[in-house]
């Protein structure tokens, strides 16, 4: 039987977030060792149990390493990264031999001396298995595709949809391709085109849509093997920043490179059109006010935990409460502190309470609120990217709004983990109906779309004010050369 050498080490690095990637937040969210794992329980990990019938099929077995993913926030400290690395690289040379490496990657990790965490490691896991062990890696789209990562992986699959609803799903492409190279029925040969765009591009909507499936058309062809779109991630303030075309062909490099060309031609006419418009915190609520349907959803992207935003900030809470605006629930606004202070109260309890705004100055200031208490749990779990997504212990409180006339108030809910919106659940976890809502505000930038859009009349995006600010052009970036970029530069030169 063959042997697959499978771990992770990923994380989203936002190099504006006051929050760096340490020890906390690994452990926090996912830091499982190589001992650790047990073989039966591992066919039921989210991670894991989608391989298992493929392995099964083509007589494989898993050799898992260290599965390590944090939470996006700052740069994670030299010696942490250094340590996960060197750990996955022990893990592996205590697997070898192997048939095949394959690395659950990001694609925007940044570590303190290190710009290209995953060009780093592909480096050194090519050291250790030499040029016939076939390495692929998956990565999220919102990556910085680099050079680095092209010359030491055998292929690299990126999920093709934002949300990312296809994450299970590109891992058994790649789990295909590599099986196949190991078979030596296939021979990847990859390229990529650079984009010259900076951005963030919803798949939901046309003509990112139509773009996505032309991906995938372009994969039933005779001798491509995948085809996506790194659309890079515009908060890393990185030279490799960016989108590209990413193609991979059999043993067809010169193809691989049209394709790659080409595509990337067909994205740039696209650049006006695929962006989501954005529009201010007023505006937005204008607009929702205005919609006699109910309920509007309204995304604060500016504060997605998820691009490395504390979670915390009171920009819309306070609009809401300054214009005396009810029947609104709002959700999650990290706050660990006070939500042990919900629990000490009970359900039921009126408390003087400050929430929030205590990450930085993207956070706004923290709110002082006359407050019910209305619901507890000490776990609440959501659905995101199509797995279960625990906020930890949360509290819910209503917010008593002078002049509201629903009487319904502000509805919010806080929770001791940074953990972005994604469905539902997160509001009924803690007894908040969110259908029966006016507005429902979630802080996400798209991942919520999934669980939000079949739920809401309409959905609005705002994105003026916080720690991830959607106009691109106000990112103060010191190390992108931002004339060579489009939004910057209407018309930049194309060259590979």
């Amino acid at each position: 039987m063959k042997k697959l050498f499978l771990a992770m080490l990923a994380t989203e690095t936002n190099t504006f977030s006051p929050l760096p990637t340490g020890w906390n937040i690994w452990r926090d969210t996912v830091l499982r060792r190589r001992k650790e794992h047990d073989p039966t329980i591992s066919r039921g990990q989210t991670v894991y149990a989608p391989l298992f019938a493929r392995l099964d099929a083509r007589g494989w077995i898993l050799a898992p390493g260290l599965q390590a993913f944090a939470a996006p926030a700052g740069p994670t400290p030299r010696a942490v990264y250094e340590t996960l690395r060197d750990e996955l690289l022990d893990d592996l040379e205590a697997a070898m031999p192997v048939d095949a490496v394959m690395l659950m990657l990001h694609g925007a990790m940044i570590a303190d001396g290190y710009d290209d965490c995953e060009g780093d490691l592909l480096r050194r896991v090519r050291a250790r298995v030499g040029n016939k062990i076939p390495i692929g890696a998956e990565l999220d789209l919102h990556c910085h595709f680099t050079p680095a990562m092209l010359d030491a992986a055998d292929v690299l699959v990126g999920y093709k949809h934002y949300p990312h609803t296809d994450t299970y799903d590109r891992m058994l492409d790649l789990f295909e391709i590599l099986a196949d190279t190991a078979d030596g029925k296939v021979q990847p040969t990859m390229a990529s085109a650079a984009c010259k765009m900076i951005g963030m591009y919803h798949t939901t909507r046309e003509p990112m849509a139509g773009f996505v499936e032309r991906m995938y058309a372009l994969e039933h062809e005779s001798g491509v093997l995948n085809v996506w779109l790194a659309h890079g991630f515009p908060y890393g303030d990185v030279p490799s920043i960016g989108a590209h075309v990413v193609v991979a062909t059999d043993n067809d490099p010169a193809r691989a490179q049209e394709l790659a060309r080409t595509l990337r031609d067909e994205f740039f006419t696209l650049r006006n059109a695929v962006v989501t418009p954005q529009i201010s915190i007023e505006a937005a609520l204008d607009l929702a006010l205005a919609d006699g349907r109910t309920p509007i959803t309204i995304a604060d992207t500016a504060d997605n935990t998820g691009g490395g935003a504390p979670g915390d900030s009171t920009f819309f809470l306070e609009a809401l409460i300054n214009r005396g605006i009810g029947n609104v629930a709002v959700g999650p606004l990290y706050d660990p502190i006070a939500v042990g202070i919900c629990q000490d109260g009970g359900t039921g309890a009126r408390l003087r309470l400050r929430i929030g705004g205590k990450l930085g100055p993207e956070s706004g200031v923290p709110l002082d609120v006359d407050c019910t208490v209305i619901g507890l749990s000490n776990r609440v779990v959501q659905t995101l990217n199509g797995g279960p997504s625990s906020l930890g212990p949360c509290a819910a409180v209503r917010i008593h709004v002078e002049g509201d006339p629903s009487e319904h108030g502000i509805e919010v809910v806080l929770a001791s983990r940074r953990v972005q919106a994604g469905s539902p659940e997160l509001f009924s976890g803690v007894g908040i109906e969110p259908t029966s809502k006016r507005i429902i505000v979630v802080k996400s930038t798209q991942h919520f779309y999934a669980g939000f859009a079949p739920i809401s009349a309409r959905v609005i995006y705002t994105g003026d004010r916080g720690a991830l600010i959607a106009d691109m052009r106000s990112i103060p970036y010191q190390r992108v050369r931002t004339s060579e970029y489009w939004p910057f530069n209407a018309a930049p030169e194309l060259t590979d």
